[in-house]
């Protein structure tokens, strides 16, 4: 597939809107269901191989996996659910190492928020047992949506020496000179024809 940042930026709408409907089912249902996890990894292979991320696809796999292991601790203490493990998990592969404090930050902001509404009753709560739970998908989606609009999954541009294919540089400020992306520039060096 060949590097398109417009094509990369409409994944990005695309998996914004499957963010919310996930957020709204789990809302209403307190359910995640696995097909629209597959869907949004799916839509992270897409837009890896479209805007030039799938360079670094493995190390956001790795953060990924490590996040699940460390979420399955989590979930044998049954403080989180299995669909909240699922939705972070997809999470994580989307945001990758790079973002993933901005992410955290932000899950934190509106999770908090989240917990705020739900002791003055204005969300719902589903009892279970002598503890309640609130459905965690909205947090994760709007932390992801937000982390999509603070530019945390830019297109790559590529940094091979003889082409410049970042066609989004005007937009992100990112030159798109491969001498410029990521390094130094080093003028070349004319040699020097003496006139006679």
């Amino acid at each position: 597939m060949a590097f398109s940042a417009p094509l990369s930026h409409l994944v990005l709408v695309i998996t914004a809107a499957v963010l919310f409907y996930v957020a709204l089912t789990d809302f209403k249902q307190f359910k995640i269901r696995n097909e629209l996890i597959l869907v949004l990894a799916g839509l992270f292979v897409v837009h890896a191989l479209l805007s030039g991320r799938w360079v670094s696809a493995h190390w956001n796999l790795a953060f990924a996996v490590l996040m699940f292991c460390v979420m399955l601790y989590f979930y044998a203490q049954n403080w989180m659910g299995g669909g909240d493990v699922k939705i972070l998990c997809v999470g994580f592969l989307w945001i990758g190492v790079d973002c993933a404090l901005v992410f955290a930050v932000l899950l934190m902001i509106f999770s908090m928020v989240y917990v705020l509404a739900a002791k003055f009753d204005w969300v719902k709560v589903q009892q279970v047992g002598a503890h309640k739970r609130i459905p965690f998908a909205p947090s994760v989606a709007a932390a992801l949506i937000v982390s999509f609009m603070l530019g945390c999954l830019r297109p790559v541009c590529d940094r091979s020496p003889n082409s410049a294919i970042c066609t989004s540089s005007k937009a992100f400020n990112v030159s798109s000179t491969p001498a410029m992306v990521g390094r130094t520039a080093i003028p070349k060096r004319r040699k020097l024809v003496a006139r006679k």
